[in-house]
């Protein structure tokens, strides 16, 4: 992540890029990607439309203490495709890049611009048991 102050107009790029996929799809390769740091930022814009293009309530991705992750979703308690370990380590390190949470948890806005529409979502990114997760809460 080399340039921090653009990783939120990146991910709105790509939120842009990737509108007419179909996110799961695309979710489903990103472990494949050989620039992994892209492939975070991917990752969050392709949650981010899924999330929309599904009616999602919220999309967490969990993170354990020796490095596993799990994805869901709470619109239907499911798994979504993981993004592999290398590119969750650089999907936490963009939340925390765009976000500017320090500490072990934190809640902001992050507002996102799809298109011509804008979206709020709720990033809340918390630590503990070893682990930490973030979710990305949808508006209703």
């Amino acid at each position: 992540m080399k340039d921090k102050g653009s990783l939120h107009q990146k991910v709105q790029e790509l939120c842009d890029c990737f509108s007419t996929t179909d996110p799961l799809r695309e979710m489903s390769v990103i472990k494949d990607d050989r620039d992994k740091e892209e492939a975070a930022l991917k990752w969050l814009a392709l949650t981010a439309l899924h999330g929309v293009n599904n009616n999602a309530n919220k999309i967490t991705i969990a993170r354990s203490e020796g490095g596993n992750l799990k994805v869901t979703a709470e619109y239907r308690k499911t798994e979504l495709p993981s993004p592999g370990p290398e590119v969750g380590n650089k999907i936490f390190e963009a939340v925390r890049g765009i976000t500017h949470i320090e500490g072990a948890e934190g809640e902001m806005v992050l507002a996102l611009g799809i298109k011509d529409s804008s979206l709020d979502l709720k990033v809340n990114l918390k630590s503990g048991d070893g682990g930490e997760e973030f979710s990305l809460s949808f508006p209703e």
